[in-house]
Protein backbone atom coordinates (compact mmCIF):
# COMPACT_ATOMS: atom_id res chain seq x y z
CA UNK A 1 0.00 0.00 0.00
CA UNK A 2 1.53 3.26 -1.07
CA UNK A 3 1.73 6.62 1.24
CA UNK A 4 0.01 8.39 -1.37
CA UNK A 5 -3.56 8.89 -1.56
CA UNK A 6 -5.68 7.55 -4.26
CA UNK A 7 -7.59 10.59 -4.98
CA UNK A 8 -4.27 12.67 -6.01
CA UNK A 9 -3.82 10.14 -9.23
CA UNK A 10 -6.17 12.25 -11.37
CA UNK A 11 -4.52 15.34 -10.58
CA UNK A 12 -1.45 16.86 -12.11
CA UNK A 13 0.93 20.06 -10.75
CA UNK A 14 -0.15 23.47 -11.42
CA UNK A 15 1.33 23.73 -15.06
CA UNK A 16 1.50 27.55 -15.01
CA UNK A 17 3.75 27.17 -11.36
CA UNK A 18 5.82 24.18 -13.17
CA UNK A 19 6.63 26.21 -15.80
CA UNK A 20 7.78 29.48 -13.84
CA UNK A 21 9.54 26.63 -11.76
CA UNK A 22 11.54 25.67 -14.79
CA UNK A 23 11.95 29.28 -15.68
CA UNK A 24 14.12 30.19 -12.73
CA UNK A 25 15.87 27.10 -12.74
CA UNK A 26 17.08 27.99 -15.96
CA UNK A 27 18.20 31.43 -14.87
CA UNK A 28 19.72 30.02 -12.04
CA UNK A 29 22.08 28.21 -14.48
CA UNK A 30 23.05 31.47 -16.31
CA UNK A 31 20.07 31.19 -19.41
CA UNK A 32 18.46 34.00 -20.41
CA UNK A 33 14.95 33.09 -19.94
CA UNK A 34 12.13 35.62 -20.02
CA UNK A 35 9.43 34.16 -18.22
CA UNK A 36 5.53 34.54 -20.05
CA UNK A 37 4.37 32.30 -17.93
CA UNK A 38 3.93 33.43 -14.53
CA UNK A 39 -0.06 35.44 -13.97
CA UNK A 40 0.85 38.68 -11.61
CA UNK A 41 0.79 41.98 -12.65
CA UNK A 42 4.35 43.35 -13.03
CA UNK A 43 3.39 46.73 -10.80
CA UNK A 44 4.16 47.14 -7.54
CA UNK A 45 0.87 47.20 -4.60
CA UNK A 46 -0.14 50.90 -4.37
CA UNK A 47 1.90 52.36 -1.43
CA UNK A 48 -1.29 53.22 0.28
CA UNK A 49 -1.93 49.59 0.75
CA UNK A 50 1.12 49.21 2.07
CA UNK A 51 1.09 51.54 4.54
CA UNK A 52 -2.20 50.43 5.49
CA UNK A 53 -0.02 47.14 6.50
CA UNK A 54 2.61 48.87 8.18
CA UNK A 55 0.20 50.75 10.13
CA UNK A 56 -1.93 46.92 11.12
CA UNK A 57 1.56 46.31 12.33
CA UNK A 58 2.23 48.84 14.36
CA UNK A 59 -1.21 48.42 15.94
CA UNK A 60 -0.54 44.97 16.78
CA UNK A 61 -2.89 42.97 14.20
CA UNK A 62 -0.83 39.61 14.27
CA UNK A 63 -3.09 37.59 16.19
CA UNK A 64 -5.65 34.72 15.15
CA UNK A 65 -8.78 36.41 13.14
CA UNK A 66 -12.32 34.76 13.45
CA UNK A 67 -12.50 32.28 10.45
CA UNK A 68 -15.07 33.33 7.95
CA UNK A 69 -12.54 37.23 8.28
CA UNK A 70 -12.63 39.96 10.45
CA UNK A 71 -16.00 42.03 10.70
CA UNK A 72 -14.64 45.04 9.38
CA UNK A 73 -13.13 43.86 5.95
CA UNK A 74 -16.60 41.40 5.79
CA UNK A 75 -18.21 44.74 5.98
CA UNK A 76 -15.87 46.45 3.20
CA UNK A 77 -16.53 43.43 1.00
CA UNK A 78 -19.85 44.21 1.42
CA UNK A 79 -19.57 47.76 0.68
CA UNK A 80 -18.23 47.18 -2.60
CA UNK A 81 -20.39 44.18 -3.65
CA UNK A 82 -22.46 46.58 -3.31
CA UNK A 83 -21.01 49.86 -4.90
CA UNK A 84 -19.04 48.10 -8.01
CA UNK A 85 -21.09 44.91 -8.30
CA UNK A 86 -24.98 46.14 -7.73
CA UNK A 87 -25.14 42.92 -4.70
CA UNK A 88 -26.48 43.13 -1.91
CA UNK A 89 -24.92 40.70 0.66
CA UNK A 90 -24.64 40.53 4.80
CA UNK A 91 -21.41 40.30 6.48
CA UNK A 92 -22.69 36.19 7.35
CA UNK A 93 -23.12 35.34 3.81
CA UNK A 94 -19.27 36.55 3.04
CA UNK A 95 -15.65 34.02 3.71
CA UNK A 96 -12.79 35.43 3.40
CA UNK A 97 -9.89 33.05 2.62
CA UNK A 98 -6.16 32.41 1.77
CA UNK A 99 -6.40 34.11 -2.19
CA UNK A 100 -8.95 33.08 -5.15
CA UNK A 101 -7.70 29.88 -5.21
CA UNK A 102 -7.89 29.18 -1.65
CA UNK A 103 -11.41 30.16 -1.56
CA UNK A 104 -12.27 27.89 -4.90
CA UNK A 105 -10.93 25.17 -3.11
CA UNK A 106 -12.81 25.27 -0.05
CA UNK A 107 -15.78 25.97 -1.81
CA UNK A 108 -15.40 22.79 -3.85
CA UNK A 109 -14.44 20.96 -1.23
CA UNK A 110 -17.08 21.82 0.80
CA UNK A 111 -20.28 20.64 -1.62
CA UNK A 112 -18.77 18.15 -3.93
CA UNK A 113 -19.33 14.47 -3.78
CA UNK A 114 -17.77 11.96 -5.23
CA UNK A 115 -20.95 11.30 -7.95
CA UNK A 116 -21.46 15.46 -8.51
CA UNK A 117 -20.10 16.51 -12.12
CA UNK A 118 -19.08 20.00 -12.25
CA UNK A 119 -19.41 21.86 -15.78
CA UNK A 120 -16.18 23.61 -16.64
CA UNK A 121 -15.86 26.38 -20.04
CA UNK A 122 -12.94 25.61 -21.57
CA UNK A 123 -10.05 26.64 -22.02
CA UNK A 124 -10.06 27.15 -18.51
CA UNK A 125 -7.89 27.59 -15.44
CA UNK A 126 -5.64 25.20 -15.05
CA UNK A 127 -6.79 24.73 -11.38
CA UNK A 128 -10.64 24.45 -11.41
CA UNK A 129 -10.51 20.54 -12.78
CA UNK A 130 -8.16 19.31 -10.11
CA UNK A 131 -9.60 20.92 -7.50
CA UNK A 132 -13.07 18.82 -8.45
CA UNK A 133 -11.02 15.69 -8.90
CA UNK A 134 -9.50 15.97 -5.48
CA UNK A 135 -13.09 16.54 -4.12
CA UNK A 136 -13.46 13.38 -5.94
CA UNK A 137 -16.06 14.90 -8.26
CA UNK A 138 -15.68 14.78 -11.97
CA UNK A 139 -15.16 18.25 -14.14
CA UNK A 140 -17.13 18.61 -17.05
CA UNK A 141 -16.22 20.15 -20.09
CA UNK A 142 -17.86 22.80 -22.67
CA UNK A 143 -15.65 24.12 -25.00
CA UNK A 144 -15.50 27.91 -25.72
CA UNK A 145 -14.12 27.64 -29.59
CA UNK A 146 -11.79 30.57 -30.92
CA UNK A 147 -14.72 31.22 -33.41
CA UNK A 148 -16.71 32.52 -31.04
CA UNK A 149 -14.07 33.98 -28.78
CA UNK A 150 -13.34 31.38 -26.37
CA UNK A 151 -17.04 31.85 -24.88
CA UNK A 152 -18.95 29.28 -24.28
CA UNK A 153 -22.92 28.88 -26.37
CA UNK A 154 -25.56 28.35 -24.19
CA UNK A 155 -26.87 25.57 -26.40
CA UNK A 156 -23.55 24.04 -25.84
CA UNK A 157 -24.21 24.71 -21.34
CA UNK A 158 -27.67 22.96 -22.09
CA UNK A 159 -26.16 19.61 -23.73
CA UNK A 160 -23.36 19.28 -20.63
CA UNK A 161 -25.90 19.51 -17.69
CA UNK A 162 -27.25 16.54 -16.41
CA UNK A 163 -28.87 15.54 -13.32
CA UNK A 164 -25.30 15.19 -11.54
CA UNK A 165 -24.51 18.54 -11.97
CA UNK A 166 -23.33 20.37 -8.76
CA UNK A 167 -21.63 23.39 -10.50
CA UNK A 168 -21.09 25.58 -13.33
CA UNK A 169 -17.52 27.74 -13.40
CA UNK A 170 -17.77 31.12 -14.87
CA UNK A 171 -14.80 32.82 -15.27
CA UNK A 172 -15.00 36.18 -16.96
CA UNK A 173 -12.46 37.98 -17.85
CA UNK A 174 -10.75 34.55 -18.42
CA UNK A 175 -7.83 33.00 -17.38
CA UNK A 176 -6.21 31.91 -19.97
CA UNK A 177 -7.91 33.45 -22.80
CA UNK A 178 -8.91 37.17 -21.70
CA UNK A 179 -11.99 36.80 -22.98
CA UNK A 180 -15.10 38.39 -21.37
CA UNK A 181 -19.23 37.75 -21.41
CA UNK A 182 -20.99 41.10 -22.24
CA UNK A 183 -24.18 41.67 -19.94
CA UNK A 184 -26.51 39.99 -23.04
CA UNK A 185 -24.06 37.47 -23.32
CA UNK A 186 -24.23 36.61 -19.27
CA UNK A 187 -28.64 36.78 -19.68
CA UNK A 188 -28.33 34.36 -22.27
CA UNK A 189 -26.43 31.62 -19.75
CA UNK A 190 -28.64 32.59 -17.49
CA UNK A 191 -31.86 31.42 -18.96
CA UNK A 192 -30.34 28.16 -19.56
CA UNK A 193 -29.16 27.98 -15.62
CA UNK A 194 -32.79 29.05 -14.44
CA UNK A 195 -34.35 25.96 -15.83
CA UNK A 196 -32.01 23.64 -13.99
CA UNK A 197 -32.30 25.00 -10.15
CA UNK A 198 -30.38 22.17 -9.46
CA UNK A 199 -27.24 23.59 -10.65
CA UNK A 200 -25.43 26.39 -8.70
CA UNK A 201 -23.11 29.04 -9.60
CA UNK A 202 -19.36 29.68 -9.37
CA UNK A 203 -18.70 33.13 -10.78
CA UNK A 204 -14.84 33.66 -10.79
CA UNK A 205 -14.36 37.66 -10.98
CA UNK A 206 -11.02 38.13 -10.02
CA UNK A 207 -9.73 40.19 -13.45
CA UNK A 208 -13.03 42.03 -13.26
CA UNK A 209 -11.28 45.39 -13.23
CA UNK A 210 -8.89 44.71 -16.08
CA UNK A 211 -10.48 45.43 -18.76
CA UNK A 212 -10.09 47.38 -22.11
CA UNK A 213 -11.57 49.09 -24.95
CA UNK A 214 -14.59 50.42 -22.95
CA UNK A 215 -15.51 46.50 -21.66
CA UNK A 216 -17.78 46.67 -18.57
CA UNK A 217 -17.68 43.37 -16.52
CA UNK A 218 -20.94 42.17 -15.34
CA UNK A 219 -21.45 40.12 -12.20
CA UNK A 220 -24.09 37.12 -13.67
CA UNK A 221 -26.05 37.35 -9.97
CA UNK A 222 -26.44 40.93 -10.59
CA UNK A 223 -27.80 40.43 -14.50
CA UNK A 224 -30.04 37.48 -13.98
CA UNK A 225 -31.17 37.96 -9.68
CA UNK A 226 -33.08 34.89 -10.44
CA UNK A 227 -30.17 33.29 -9.91
CA UNK A 228 -28.37 34.95 -6.53
CA UNK A 229 -29.96 32.43 -4.50
CA UNK A 230 -27.40 29.82 -6.24
CA UNK A 231 -24.83 31.75 -6.96
CA UNK A 232 -21.48 32.29 -5.18
CA UNK A 233 -19.12 35.56 -6.10
CA UNK A 234 -15.73 34.77 -5.87
CA UNK A 235 -12.84 37.86 -6.06
CA UNK A 236 -9.93 38.78 -4.42
CA UNK A 237 -7.09 41.03 -4.41
CA UNK A 238 -4.84 39.88 -6.21
CA UNK A 239 -4.76 41.31 -9.53
CA UNK A 240 -6.76 44.43 -9.29
CA UNK A 241 -4.48 45.74 -6.78
CA UNK A 242 -1.20 43.79 -7.43
CA UNK A 243 -1.44 41.68 -4.30
CA UNK A 244 -0.64 38.47 -5.17
CA UNK A 245 1.37 37.63 -2.62
CA UNK A 246 -1.01 39.07 0.00
CA UNK A 247 -3.29 35.79 -0.50
CA UNK A 248 -6.51 37.22 0.34
CA UNK A 249 -9.61 36.32 -1.74
CA UNK A 250 -13.50 36.02 -0.83
CA UNK A 251 -16.80 34.69 -1.51
CA UNK A 252 -20.25 35.88 -1.10
CA UNK A 253 -23.05 34.14 -1.57
CA UNK A 254 -26.63 32.10 0.80
CA UNK A 255 -25.22 31.52 4.27
CA UNK A 256 -25.31 27.58 4.09
CA UNK A 257 -22.34 27.26 1.87
CA UNK A 258 -20.24 29.96 3.46
CA UNK A 259 -20.59 28.08 6.63
CA UNK A 260 -19.40 24.71 4.97
CA UNK A 261 -16.62 26.91 3.47
CA UNK A 262 -15.71 28.06 6.65
CA UNK A 263 -15.66 25.19 8.00
CA UNK A 264 -13.24 23.67 6.06
CA UNK A 265 -11.05 26.67 6.33
CA UNK A 266 -11.42 26.09 10.12
CA UNK A 267 -9.91 23.09 9.79
CA UNK A 268 -7.26 23.80 7.13
CA UNK A 269 -5.39 28.04 7.22
CA UNK A 270 -7.90 29.18 10.14
CA UNK A 271 -8.16 32.36 8.37
CA UNK A 272 -6.73 34.84 5.93
CA UNK A 273 -3.47 36.86 7.53
CA UNK A 274 -4.89 39.48 9.86
CA UNK A 275 -2.77 42.47 8.70
CA UNK A 276 -3.63 41.74 4.91
CA UNK A 277 -7.04 42.15 5.75
CA UNK A 278 -7.18 45.29 7.46
CA UNK A 279 -5.00 46.43 4.40
CA UNK A 280 -7.59 44.98 2.22
CA UNK A 281 -10.24 47.14 3.75
CA UNK A 282 -7.99 50.14 2.61
CA UNK A 283 -7.78 48.77 -1.23
CA UNK A 284 -11.46 48.17 -1.19
CA UNK A 285 -12.37 51.82 0.35
CA UNK A 286 -9.44 53.64 -1.40
CA UNK A 287 -9.47 55.40 -5.34
CA UNK A 288 -8.67 53.23 -7.77
CA UNK A 289 -7.07 55.80 -9.36
CA UNK A 290 -3.99 53.78 -10.51
CA UNK A 291 -6.10 51.24 -12.52
CA UNK A 292 -6.64 53.57 -15.52
CA UNK A 293 -2.71 54.21 -16.00
CA UNK A 294 -1.90 50.65 -15.08
CA UNK A 295 -4.75 49.07 -17.65
CA UNK A 296 -3.78 51.44 -20.34
CA UNK A 297 0.15 50.43 -20.13
CA UNK A 298 -1.76 46.50 -20.05
CA UNK A 299 -3.67 47.65 -23.47
CA UNK A 300 -0.58 48.94 -25.13
CA UNK A 301 1.46 45.68 -24.35
CA UNK A 302 -1.86 43.57 -25.72
CA UNK A 303 -1.74 45.58 -28.54
CA UNK A 304 1.69 45.33 -29.68
CA UNK A 305 2.36 41.79 -28.52
CA UNK A 306 -0.45 40.86 -30.72
CA UNK A 307 0.69 42.13 -33.60
CA UNK A 308 4.11 41.58 -33.94
CA UNK A 309 2.74 37.50 -33.18
CA UNK A 310 0.00 37.85 -35.93
CA UNK A 311 2.70 38.65 -38.14
CA UNK A 312 4.80 35.22 -37.30
CA UNK A 313 4.19 32.06 -39.83
CA UNK A 314 2.26 29.41 -38.29
CA UNK A 315 0.51 31.28 -35.64
CA UNK A 316 -2.30 33.13 -34.78
CA UNK A 317 -3.95 35.35 -32.13
CA UNK A 318 -7.06 37.01 -31.01
CA UNK A 319 -7.15 40.23 -29.42
CA UNK A 320 -8.89 39.66 -26.01
CA UNK A 321 -11.51 41.79 -23.54
CA UNK A 322 -9.54 41.70 -20.54
CA UNK A 323 -6.93 40.25 -18.35
CA UNK A 324 -3.64 39.81 -19.26
CA UNK A 325 -2.38 37.22 -21.09
CA UNK A 326 -3.17 36.09 -24.85
CA UNK A 327 -3.57 32.76 -26.55
CA UNK A 328 -2.08 32.32 -29.50
CA UNK A 329 -2.90 29.44 -31.89
CA UNK A 330 0.47 27.77 -32.98
CA UNK A 331 -1.86 25.18 -35.20
CA UNK A 332 0.23 26.53 -38.42
CA UNK A 333 3.32 25.41 -36.41
CA UNK A 334 2.13 21.68 -35.71
CA UNK A 335 3.72 19.12 -38.66
CA UNK A 336 6.73 21.14 -38.97
CA UNK A 337 10.26 20.01 -38.01
CA UNK A 338 12.64 22.07 -35.84
CA UNK A 339 16.52 21.92 -37.64
CA UNK A 340 17.63 18.84 -35.77
CA UNK A 341 14.50 16.81 -36.55
CA UNK A 342 12.40 16.76 -33.88
CA UNK A 343 8.71 17.47 -35.20
CA UNK A 344 6.66 19.67 -33.24
CA UNK A 345 3.26 17.42 -32.69
CA UNK A 346 1.90 19.29 -30.15
CA UNK A 347 1.69 22.67 -28.43
CA UNK A 348 3.16 21.26 -25.21
CA UNK A 349 6.21 20.42 -27.89
CA UNK A 350 5.98 23.65 -28.96
CA UNK A 351 6.51 25.34 -25.96
CA UNK A 352 9.39 23.33 -24.83
CA UNK A 353 11.26 23.64 -28.01
CA UNK A 354 10.55 27.21 -27.52
CA UNK A 355 12.24 27.19 -23.89
CA UNK A 356 15.03 25.36 -24.82
CA UNK A 357 16.08 26.98 -27.89
CA UNK A 358 15.04 30.80 -27.31
CA UNK A 359 14.59 30.75 -23.65
CA UNK A 360 10.83 32.19 -24.05
CA UNK A 361 8.66 30.00 -21.10
CA UNK A 362 5.00 29.89 -21.83
CA UNK A 363 2.60 28.07 -20.89
CA UNK A 364 1.15 24.94 -23.43
CA UNK A 365 -2.71 25.26 -24.12
CA UNK A 366 -3.27 21.56 -23.30
CA UNK A 367 -3.06 22.68 -19.82
CA UNK A 368 -5.78 24.97 -20.25
CA UNK A 369 -8.08 22.35 -22.44
CA UNK A 370 -7.34 24.03 -25.33
CA UNK A 371 -4.94 23.00 -28.16
CA UNK A 372 -2.79 23.70 -30.19
CA UNK A 373 -2.44 27.27 -28.48
CA UNK A 374 -0.13 28.74 -25.55
CA UNK A 375 -0.67 31.12 -23.08
CA UNK A 376 1.82 34.40 -22.93
CA UNK A 377 1.44 36.60 -20.08
CA UNK A 378 1.94 40.63 -20.98
CA UNK A 379 2.08 41.47 -17.45
CA UNK A 380 5.89 42.29 -17.89
CA UNK A 381 7.96 44.71 -18.98
CA UNK A 382 7.59 45.95 -22.64
CA UNK A 383 11.14 45.72 -23.86
CA UNK A 384 11.07 42.15 -22.79
CA UNK A 385 7.84 41.20 -24.74
CA UNK A 386 9.86 42.83 -27.42
CA UNK A 387 12.51 40.76 -27.32
CA UNK A 388 10.34 37.77 -26.92
CA UNK A 389 7.96 37.97 -29.92
CA UNK A 390 11.40 38.07 -31.76
CA UNK A 391 12.46 34.97 -30.52
CA UNK A 392 9.35 33.57 -31.07
CA UNK A 393 9.66 34.46 -34.29
CA UNK A 394 13.18 33.59 -35.12
CA UNK A 395 11.84 30.21 -33.61
CA UNK A 396 8.95 29.62 -36.13
CA UNK A 397 11.00 30.72 -38.74
CA UNK A 398 13.56 28.05 -38.44
CA UNK A 399 10.16 25.50 -38.43
CA UNK A 400 10.23 23.58 -41.95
Amino acid sequence: MGIVADRLLAVKPSATLAVTTKAKELKAQGVDVIDLGVGEPDFPTPKHICDAAKEALDRGETKYVPVPGTLAFRKAICDKLKRENNLDYTPEEITVNCGGKGTLFNLIMATVNPADEVVIPAPYWVSYPDMVRIAQGTPVFVTGEEETGFKIKPEDLEKAITPKTKWFILNSPSNPSGAAYTEAELKALAEVLKKHPHVWIISDEIYEHIVYDGFKSASIAAVAPELKERTVTVNGLAKSFSMTGWRVGYAAGPVEVIKAANKIQSQSTSHAVSFCQSAGITALNSPMDFLKERNDIFKQRRDMTAVKLNAIEGVSCRIPEGAFYLYPSVAGCIGKKMPDGKEIKTDTDFVTYLLESEGVAVVPGTAFGLSPYFRLSYATATELLEKACERIKRFCDSLS
